[in-house]
């Protein structure tokens, strides 16, 4: 078996790998879905408080989105393939110790284990394809591939953890990584090439604290505000991280070997394409967020049924995945993207016509224009970002395209829920039917959640009053939330339009430059590198 079949070109040893790397992004993927359904079982099992659930679900993506820059740093100094190989080996002792946690402390802890191995696993399998597929075009179609395993993870995540749950307990749900990193340990150091940077330099661990002092307050303040509304502590947890982030930025540059290389963002891939990543996800967090709470809250779906009708959504975001290498090399890089928002955006603007009485397969057809047209900005700004990185960098490249991701949904479900509550509430306090007890009134001016408890205490008549007049309220917040939304997806599309340049390699002039991102939009595809 030749490792190659041409020179530059991918052949059967790379692309057996890719499926290899794909195991354990598709797993990660899962075991996000997955643990939402084993909640109330491992909970009533370890008798975890309401804030111990919440730190089980958390901690892991708090750690994992804070450290994805730090470890896509370190596997540029040591290796990627030897961090990805540390990072699965960690995974499977920290799912195995999830899986038989005795207590829910120690469930808490094992899951933070979990979220520092999962941040080597992303961007080691992100910046070894760079390495594996050096042709753009084949490079294009294996990450596309990734990010569809990454998508179809999360479609089957319920599907799979329902099937372990019904004949198992609940630490099967962890336990099913042990096979996948098995797996993945045992064939990569066959499969999967190693590459280091040439002049690596040191690891700075006064930068690696600074960049958790930014992110890890930043990303804890969004999702608690999200929950409960924004406190002086979040504020001053905000501000934290303002001020780490800005020390984190000086001190990089004035170093020799920074522990992220902000000339990066010189080029206009990775600033105004991962702007653009993070604010497409932004709409795409927030606008996920309500769906679900208009399926089980307005529509009255369980929690199964109500992620069963999200399929269509997975299914949309898998094949749009798929279809965008080829859609750009059929007709350029940025009119793809240009494409696909203006879809996203047609399917933005639908959502705000939904109501009470919408049957639900349109609302499942309507997320899945969405999902259709969203996808392909997050796989291309991808594609480009690694095509762009010097190959001494991409694991650091690869790190900060993850980074932008989780932020921007982070943002929002903060930002997105922020707009939402902020029509919901005078909404509902000026809709209140009269005779709502007052300790039933105040849950339900605060959100539909709310109203739909508040209503269990109160009779039949007021309470169908109380729930017509929430859910009225809160479609009104929801058709504004997908304006919004649609209002920045346009943007992003201006944004892309004027300023972004594909095609490019740091160090062109022309990619860093150039001051309109300028172009024809000639179809460029993943082909040879030029500027458009």
């Amino acid at each position: 078996m030749s490792e190659r079949t041409a020179p530059g070109r991918a052949g059967i040893r790379e692309w057996t790998g890719l499926a290899v790397l794909s195991l354990p992004v598709f797993l990660l993927s899962v075991d996000v879905t997955a643990l939402h359904l084993a909640l109330p079982h491992l909970s009533a099992d370890l008798g975890a408080t309401g804030t111990q659930q919440l730190w089980i679900l958390d901690i892991y993506g708090f750690l994992l989105a804070g450290l994805l820059i730090t470890m896509g740093t370190v596997g540029d100094r040591i290796g990627r393939r030897r961090l990805l190989m540390i990072g699965a080996a960690a995974f499977t002792a920290a799912s195995a110790a999830a899986a038989y946690a005795p207590t829910a402390e120690t469930l808490i802890a094992a899951r933070a284990l979990l979220g520092i191995a999962g941040a080597t696993l992303m961007p080691s399998t992100m910046s070894l394809l760079k390495s594996m597929f050096p042709d753009d075009r084949q490079r294009a179609t294996a990450l596309a591939l990734w990010m569809a395993c990454f998508t179809a993870g999360a479609a089957a995540g319920p599907v799979i953890g329902g099937l372990l749950l019904e004949a198992f307990w609940w630490g099967s749900v962890f336990l099913m990584a042990v096979p996948v990193m098995a797996l993945l340990l045992a064939t990569g150091p066959f499969l999967l090439p190693e590459f280091r940077s040439p002049s690596p330099g040191r690891l700075d661990p006064l930068s690696v604290v600074l960049s958790l002092g930014a992110l890890l307050p930043f990303i804890y303040a969004l999702k608690k505000a999200a929950e409960s509304g924004w406190s002086p502590a979040l504020l001053a947890a905000l501000a934290f991280a303002a001020v780490s982030g800005w020390l984190f930025a000086r001190r990089q540059l004035s170093m020799d070997d920074p522990l992220l290389d902000l000339s990066l963002f010189r080029m206009r891939v990775f600033s105004a394409g991962l702007g653009s990543l993070l604010a497409a996800n932004l709409v795409m967090g927030g606008v996920m967020l309500l769906l679900v709470q208009y399926l089980q809250l307005v529509k009255g779906l369980p929690p199964s049924v109500a992620g069963a009708w999200l399929v269509p959504f997975s299914l949309a975001s898998m094949a749009a995945s798929l279809a965008s290498p080829a859609l750009a090399g059929r007709i350029g890089t940025k009119p793809a993207m240009l494409l696909g928002l203006a879809v996203g955006a047609t399917g933005l603007v639908l959502a705000a016509f939904l109501g009470p009485d919408t049957p639900v397969v349109w609302t499942g057809t309507v997320s899945a224009v969405i999902a259709l047209g969203m996808t392909p900005l997050g796989v291309l700004v991808m594609t480009e970002v690694m095509a762009a990185a010097p190959e001494d960098r991409s694991g650091s490249a690869a790190a900060v395209n993850e980074t932008f991701g989780e932020m921007g949904v982070s943002l929002g479900v903060a930002v997105m829920g922020a707009v939402a509550a902020a029509v919901y509430r005078p909404l509902m306090a000026g809709a209140l039917p009269a005779g709502i007890p007052r300790d039933a009134a105040g849950p339900a001016r605060d959100s539909l959640a709310g109203a739909m408890a508040a209503a269990g205490s109160l009779p039949s008549g007021p309470a169908a009053d109380l729930l017509s007049a929430a859910q009225s309220a809160f479609m009104t917040g929801f058709a504004a939330t997908t304006a919004v939304g649609a209002v920045v997806v346009a943007a992003v599309a201006a944004v892309i339009a004027r300023y972004l340049t594909t095609g490019a390699r740091h160090g062109d002039p022309r990619a860093e430059q150039d001051p309109g991102g300028g172009g024809t939009g000639e179809p460029t595809g993943t082909g040879a590198p030029r500027t458009v």
